[in-house]
Parts: structure tokens; C-alpha cells; sequence
């Protein structure tokens, strides 16, 4: 079979994205949490494929901020987390979204988050029915959007003066019909362009009770960020590994926001992992290693498979950013639903230390035995979401490519094009035929060879075509199909020598088995 050039495919692809969420599930990548019970929304479960596939990103994001630098320490902070700790850093008073909610579903919507809409608002003074004697006095106003039918208007007005009542909705007399032209307007839902509530703060952090005793005292909260285990930890990290400044202390783990609206598949969620690093500096080195660990960060996505074209550095406007910022960019990606963001590296001065120190009464500053000074070190922090970046991969990995055979016969392949060393299963290893025990045997023993470097997958089922297809839809960059020639029976000098087909080329070529690690651990590492 010969491949097709294919066109990149669009930066906006709806349709695209439902086949990529379509087949994470289909092939055991994610899977909704609860599914059998309805589903839990914004929670997700990883399944076979995805968790080795997170596990990959993990370790690697650790390799490279941490066990390949001297300058790196890491932390493993607890989920619950001390009050005092999130009154401290603002959390507890700030942490919270503008909520709105539809005043005809109820379906919750975060304000800020709302696009401008245009056109025609029906404002009716209120309702009654001859028939129950039902009156409403209420106001009800909804926004006709350009092309819509006027009847469908009045028939969400009926809807709405019906609710709580046993009076039909085709029933309501609709009172002073009036209509008035808008321009950019939030006040509507942008679903169906019924009225909002006026926004209110939405607290954004999960609370729970620590103990027997239910009063202020006992509460905790599941950690909205990783970070702050971090700062208040961070004097114990630097009497313990015996760093100087600069210096970074990593850490990986879950967090928990209470989100308005999870949306996008797994890349807004209400529990979700970061990968953050906080490192330390004195303050007139901020600015500088702001920029140094921007460099640092695209290089790693390049480096796991996701091109420099499909990323855009956002420098984000002083008007956006946190107030005791100096400075962020964001690193955004060409999601198949717009250009989002990635991860933020944010120069956040000495804020946080600061607050910790004050609210506590304990040191959190920083003795310079060269210049002899003291003072609270200033922090540059590259925080990346682990479920973004996995949801990235997937959609940077995901091909349709068509295939024509010898006779012109065309079929859809479609293949995961991960970065070998992303890749959940490196290698798939395939006797050429299940029931020839020599054929079987030696695929094991393949198997065995390859297992304690790499995540290796044996199968036998089917024609070799179809486990090659299966193997492509799972993002292995390699397969090693044991035959005959591998048993010597065409000479001794194919004996021990196996096909290895390339997923993305479908090449194939022989090579000794000998030679497997040699030639695959260098492109899996």
C-alpha cells in the first residue's frame, strides 16, 4: 500500500476533535469517570494506554527539570491542605470566578468566559393563562440572534413563565411584546439566548472537614495548586540539600478547582495534575531566567514530539497579569477547538514568601554568604498541566491517512504519531502465526529480551495487517514480526533476524535480534 499526501489539518476542527475524544476511549487512552453511573463531570479515568502514556510525560518532564540538573530539587507536598496556608497566599479570599447562571436551565456558565452577541431582544412584562388562571408579573427578556425564528422566542418565554406550574406551555398568553436592538451584549445565554443572573463570586476550591469536630477551626482544602506546599516548605528544602541560589525545587501532583464549566474534553477538568517548578533567584536576576526557562520550556515540547509551529508565546499584558507579577508569558498550542494555553512561566517576585513569612512569624529569607546580604528570594515558576500537555500529544499525534493497494483500493489508516519516547508501548512483537509453537517460542523470547527496557506489547491474533493497524491506532513507532526466516528455514544468514516495520514510514527491514536494543532503546529514551 502506497500513502497519500495529506493537508494539515485546521486549526478549528470540531469535528476532528470529536474523532480524537471518540478514539481515546475506543482504544483505552480515557475514559469518563463514573461512566456507568452518568458520568462525573470534569473527572476522568486513564486507561491502559493513557496512564502509560501520562507516565511517559511524567518521568520525562522529572528527567529533565530534575535528575539532569544540579540546581533542581524535588517535593512531593500533601493534597489537604492547612487553612492557613491558602488565607496566606490570597487563595481563600480571591480564588473565585464570576458565575453566572441561565435563568431558564440553570446550566452554569463562568462570565468572563461569555462572547459578545448581537441582535434583537423580546422583553415580555408577563403572563397568564385563561384557562388555569396562572398571572405572572415577571419580566422575561431573550436575545434573538440574527437568522432565528421569532417563534422559537416565544415559545422559550412560554417555557419560562410555565415553569413550577401545572399550566401547558402552548397554554401562556405572552403580555407586551416589545423588541430593542443589542450590540456585544453578556446578559444572554450563548446557548439559547435566554437571560442570565448578574454575575456573583464563585469560590473555586473544594473544602472538607478535618476530623470529628465540624467548626472553622477543623477545615482544610484540597489543594487548588501545587505550588504553595513549595513556598512553605521551602526554607526545610534549602537547610536540607544545602542549595544556593538560584536554585528550583520541582514538584508533580494533583490539584482540584471547582470549575464553572469543565469544557474541552480533558483539557479543563475539576482534578487534573501540574508539573511545576519553582526557582529561586535573587531579585536582580528575575527578568533575565524568566526568559531562560521560556527557552527552556519550549525546547522540552519540541523534544516530546509537539513542533514549534504549533506553539505561540503569549506575552501576557500588564493588565492580565497578577498584580505581583513582573512578568509571564503563556505557551499556548493549536488545539482542534482554537489556540490555548499550554503553560505559564511567570516571574512572581517575592510575593508568596513574603506572605507566608509574614502570616506565619517565621523566617522564609535567604543568607548570601558572598555579599553577605539577607533578603527573601524572588521566584520564577514554569507550571504546565500534565492532562493539557497529554491532551496536546494526542491531538498533535492523531492522523487520518489514506491508503491505496496495489488494485486502487483505497481505506482510512488511522495512526497515533508519537514521539517514540512518549509512546505508550514502544514495541509490538508478532509471530507470524499463533499456531506454530517455534514461531510462538521465539517471540517470547523477543518479548523477554526487550521487556525490562521498554513497555513492550506481544500479539498474536489476527492477520499481521490487522494487529500492524491495531498497533498504529496506539501510538507504537515499532513492530517486530517473528517468521520463518527468523527460524533459519531460508539460511542461516536471516536466522535470528526479525522484520521491524516503522509505524509512521511502514518500512520494513531486517535486523538481528542481537541488535533490537542497540538500534531501539537510543529512540525510546
Amino acid at each position: 500500500m502506497t500513502a497519500e499526501p495529506q493537508s494539515p489539518p485546521p486549526a478549528n476542527d470540531p469535528q476532528r476533535m470529536e474523532r480524537i475524544v471518540s478514539l481515546c476511549k475506543r482504544r483505552g487512552f480515557i475514559f469518563q469517570a463514573g461512566e456507568i453511573y452518568g458520568g462525573l463531570n470534569g473527572c476522568w479515568d486513564f486507561g491502559p494506554l493513557g496512564v502509560e502514556l501520562k507516565r511517559n510525560l511524567k518521568d520525562y518532564w522529572w528527567r529533565v527539570m530534575v535528575r539532569e540538573r544540579d540546581d533542581v530539587v524535588g517535593l512531593d507536598g500533601s493534597i489537604l491542605t492547612h487553612r492557613a496556608v491558602l488565607k496566606a497566599s490570597g487563595h481563600e479570599e480571591t480564588f473565585s470566578d464570576p458565575m453566572v447562571d441561565c435563568l431558564l436551565t440553570q446550566k452554569r456558565f463562568r462570565a468572563d468566559q461569555i462572547e459578545p452577541q448581537s441582535g434583537t431582544v423580546y422583553s415580555y412584562l408577563g403572563a397568564e393563562s385563561p384557562t388555569t388562571g396562572l398571572k405572572s408579573p415577571k419580566t422575561f427578556e431573550a436575545l434573538l440572534r440574527n437568522g432565528e425564528s421569532e417563534n422559537r422566542i416565544r415559545k422559550m418565554a412560554q417555557k419560562f413563565y410555565a415553569r413550577g406550574s401545572s399550566t401547558p406551555a402552548e397554554e401562556i398568553n405572552l403580555l407586551g411584546e416589545a423588541t430593542k436592538q443589542v450590540e456585544d451584549s453578556k446578559e444572554f445565554n450563548p446557548e439559547n439566548g435566554a437571560p442570565l443572573t448578574e454575575p456573583r463570586a464563585f469560590n473555586l476550591m473544594f473544602s472538607t472537614q478535618m476530623g470529628a469536630s465540624v467548626d472553622p477551626d477543623a477545615v482544610a482544602y484540597l489543594r487548588p495548586e501545587t505550588a504553595q506546599s513549595i513556598f512553605v516548605q521551602f526554607k526545610n528544602v534549602l537547610d536540607t540539600s544545602r542549595k544556593k541560589l538560584p536554585f528550583g525545587i520541582a514538584q508533580i501532583g494533583k490539584a482540584f478547582r471547582n470549575e464553572i464549566n469543565p469544557r474541552n474534553f480533558i483539557f479543563r477538568s475539576r482534578e487534573f495534575e501540574q508539573m511545576e517548578l519553582e526557582y529561586f533567584c535573587a531579585p536582580d536576576e528575575g527578568m533575565k531566567l524568566l526568559d531562560y526557562w521560556l527557552e527552556e520550556r519550549l525546547k522540552f515540547y519540541e523534544n516530546i514530539g509537539i513542533p514549534r509551529t504549533k506553539l505561540h508565546v503569549l506575552t501576557v499584558p500588564d493588565a492580565d497579569r497578577a498584580f505581583y507579577s513582573k512578568g509571564t508569558y503563556d505557551i499556548e498550542y493549536e488545539f482542534p477547538f482554537g489556540v490555548q494555553e499550554l503553560e505559564g512561566v511567570a516571574y512572581r517576585t517575592d510575593y508568596d514568601l513574603t506572605q507566608h513569612e509574614n502570616a506565619s512569624g517565621k523566617p522564609l529569607d535567604y543568607f548570601d554568604e558572598e555579599t553577605k546580604a539577607r533578603f527573601v528570594p524572588h521566584v520564577v515558576e514554569p507550571s504546565a498541566g500534565v492532562d493539557r500537555t497529554l491532551l496536546a500529544l494526542i491531538c498533535e499525534a492523531y492522523d487520518e491517512e489514506t491508503m491505496t493497494d496495489e488494485k486502487g483500493k483505497s481505506e482510512t489508516r488511522i495512526v497515533l504519531r508519537f514521539h517514540p519516547r512518549m509512546a505508550p508501548i514502544k514495541v509490538g512483537v508478532f509471530p507470524l502465526l499463533k499456531n506454530k509453537p517455534e514461531l510462538v517460542a521465539k517471540a517470547r523470547e523477543v518479548q523477554a529480551l526487550l521487556r525490562p527496557h521498554m513497555a513492550v506489547f506481544y500479539d498474536e491474533g489476527g492477520a499481521i495487517g490487522r494487529r500492524y493497524r491495531r498497533q498504529d491506532e496506539a501510538g507504537t513507532p515499532f513492530g517486530l514480526t517473528i517468521d520463518f526466516e527468523t527460524l533459519g528455514e531460508k539460511g542461516d544468514e536471516l536466522r535470528d533476524t526479525v522484520t521491524l516495520r516503522h509505524r509512521d514510514s511502514m518500512k520494513q527491514e531486517r535486523v538481528k535480534i542481537a541488535d533490537l536494543l542497540g538500534l531501539l532503546l537510543p529512540q525510546v529514551q
